[in-house]
């Protein structure tokens, strides 16, 4: 008992995150609206600060696969997104589309000793931080003709079966993954630090031809 006390406080020294629910879009929660979640404090290192946060994971729909957050709130907070797609929570769209039409928009340094000390101090003050993404006196029209209206909820389906791509998979129709073979495109490697970042994201790129 004492060392689980121990742990907690010299945790919340340092800035570690602890919840009780993630911040995601409807896409990532799937289409069933009973959700089970599993609960891990201090799960992982965000993807983006590097903090120790607490990481949910769930089945996004009956035929969705298992997903994690992947970056703390405090990131999530900043960016006004989604903890596991990084995508925009009012929009549905990419970073990097939305605050191409937003007049200000949050920048969040790179280098490491800077994002850290920024992080640091963004995480203590977080309820008092007056950020773009909440302060636009009315929903921006131009993205209102981009958004995305519904969840797209393709986007949960299984991985591809690495067992199938080597035609050794003899589950059939009852194994969880996809017995698909890949596509390769611009949209095959993706990150979460272009995607948060808003810069070089292949989804934005496509977005932008289609509606820009």
């Amino acid at each position: 008992q004492m060392c689980i006390r121990d742990r907690r406080s010299g945790a919340l020294k340092q800035g570690w995150e602890d919840s009780d629910f993630p911040i995601l879009c409807e896409t990532c929660l799937g289409e069933n609206p009973y959700v089970r979640m599993l609960k891990q404090p201090y799960g992982k290192e965000c993807k983006i600060c590097n903090r120790p946060f607490t990481v949910f994971r769930w089945k996004a729909g009956p035929k969705g696969r298992f997903k994690n957050t992947e970056v703390c709130q405090t990131c999530a907070k900043l960016k006004n997104v989604c903890q596991t797609c990084l995508f925009d929570l009012e929009y549905g769209l990419p970073v990097e589309v939305r605050d191409k039409f937003l007049e200000e928009k949050v920048e969040i340094p790179t280098n490491e000793a800077n994002r850290d000390y920024w992080s640091q101090q963004a995480n203590q003050n977080i309820d008092q931080l007056v950020l773009p993404y909440n302060n636009q006196g009315g929903k921006n029209s131009i993205l209102e003709k981009i958004q995305r209206l519904t969840p797209y909820y393709k986007r949960n389906q299984p991985h591809i079966c690495s067992f199938f791509l080597k035609g050794v998979c003899n589950r059939g129709d009852e194994c969880p993954y996809r017995h698909e073979l890949p596509v390769e495109n611009d949209l095959s490697v993706q990150n979460f630090q272009d995607r948060f970042y808003g810069t070089s994201d292949p989804v934005a790129k496509k977005l932008s031809l289609i509606h820009i």
